[in-house]
C-alpha cells in the first residue's frame, strides 16, 4: 500500500474515533498535559471557517489535519513548543492525531 492510501485509511480510523471538541474549555486544553501514551484523536468543530492558528505548547509531537466542508486542506506533523501553526487556508475543522496512536505505521 503506498503512503497516499496508508495515510488516507489511518484518518479515517482516526476520524470515526475521534473525541469532538466544541466547547471553548475543550479546545483550549486539545493535547496539552495529556499523557505520553494518551492515544485519542481530538477533533475541534467550529461554526465558521477561518485560519485559526495552533500552538503546541505542553504537547507531545502530533499529527494536524485541517478540513473545509469535510475535505482535506492541509496536513502536517507539528512539533513541540511551537508558538503558532496554520494551515494554507481555511478551514472549518482540525483533527489532531497524537504519534502515539499511530504506532509505526508510516505517515
Amino acid at each position: 500500500m503506498n503512503q497516499k492510501k496508508a495515510f488516507r485509511a489511518g484518518f479515517k480510523k482516526s476520524l470515526k474515533n475521534a473525541t469532538v471538541c466544541e466547547s471553548f474549555l475543550s479546545k483550549t486544553r486539545g493535547l496539552m498535559f495529556r499523557a505520553r501514551n494518551y492515544k485519542k484523536p481530538l477533533l475541534f468543530v467550529w461554526k465558521k471557517p477561518g485560519l485559526y492558528p495552533i500552538h503546541s505548547f505542553f504537547c507531545r509531537k502530533f499529527i494536524a489535519v485541517w478540513m473545509l466542508k469535510g475535505r482535506i486542506i492541509d496536513e502536517k506533523i507539528v512539533e513541540p513548543w511551537k508558538l503558532s501553526v496554520t494551515p494554507k487556508g481555511k478551514f472549518d475543522e482540525l483533527l489532531e492525531i497524537p504519534l502515539s496512536s499511530v504506532g509505526k505505521r508510516k505517515i
